[in-house]
């Protein structure tokens, strides 16, 4: 998929700053995509703190992502437990006004944080924004179309209970007020794969989540070694877990979950198959 034409407000007084943070271990295959993706953003007058916390990789991540320079506001490398170790270690080191993370498989489109910034300053009241995101595989080319048009279907009935009932909002286009990041607390370590999705929930609790419309915002990779593409059962399992946790056992949206659940794994086994079988 080609990426979008620029996005641009020349008008637009820019004035609250944007944290990144990039969790990184062993990340080097597609390192340079994301972080030319996050550094682009300044061209649209963009104020970034950009972040990289690394877990100690050894494949040549860090003489990478060191290349460079000043670019790169803060880069760590020490043995963490895991991506959302990393990235609370970025959010305690962030000063920014908005806060996100973006993986280093991962990359934002043209224009991303500017949309953001400006959807913020026109909304207040919202704890977090979210846009489109596309899929891509490991070549960049856009992938599961499908998926991303059922995700997008939700986006005009964004709610908590909608949330509760399905896990619609990707996490490379999700934005977060920094005010409500640090009442809704840190990401939880005992997750595996899901951990973005408790988050956005106690997210919900703190304001509105507001959607931004198209261009999209950001491109998610699946390929073989992602947190997806690796542990998508352990992701729905935790999923459907969370859901029971903040809605309830027994209510409307846990059963809709587990619906929701089901027929995604079907739809992911059937995709998956073609790969398993050495024909993707």
């Amino acid at each position: 998929m080609g990426c979008p034409g620029t996005f641009r407000f020349p008008n637009a007084h820019l004035l609250m700053k944007i944290s990144v943070i990039t969790p990184s271990f062993q990340s080097a295959p597609f390192l340079e995509r994301c972080v030319d993706s996050v550094l682009a953003q300044r061209h649209d007058g963009v104020d970034l703190e950009y972040l990289f916390i690394d877990g100690g990789s050894t494949d040549g991540t860090l003489e990478k992502v060191r290349a460079y320079g000043d670019q790169v506001d803060q880069v760590i490398s020490e043995p963490d437990q895991g991506p959302a170790d990393a990235i609370n270690k970025g959010f305690q080191r962030a000063t920014g006004d908005v806060l996100a993370w973006l993986n280093a498989d991962d990359e934002y489109l043209p224009g991303a944080l500017a949309r953001v910034v400006e959807t913020f300053q026109r909304h207040p009241e919202a704890a977090f924004c979210f846009g489109h995101c596309p899929i891509i595989d490991a070549s960049g080319t856009e992938i599961r179309r499908g998926v991303t048009r059922v995700k997008r279907f939700f986006y005009p009935l964004s709610s908590r209970f909608t949330h509760q009932s399905i896990n619609y909002i990707s996490q490379p286009a999700s934005f977060y007020r920094r005010e409500a990041a640090e009442a809704a607390g840190p990401l939880r370590l005992d997750f595996k794969a899901a951990w973005d999705y408790e988050f956005l929930l106690r997210l919900w609790r703190q304001g509105p989540g507001i959607a931004i419309g198209d261009p999209p915002l950001a491109q998610f990779r699946w390929h073989s070694a992602s947190i997806s593409g690796q542990h998508f059962r352990l992701q729905f399992d935790e999923e459907l877990q969370i859901a029971r946790d903040d809605a309830g056992k027994w209510s409307p949206q846990s059963a809709l979950h587990l619906g929701v659940k089901w027929g995604i794994l079907g739809i992911y086994s059937l995709m998956n198959a073609p790969s398993r079988k050495g024909r993707a």
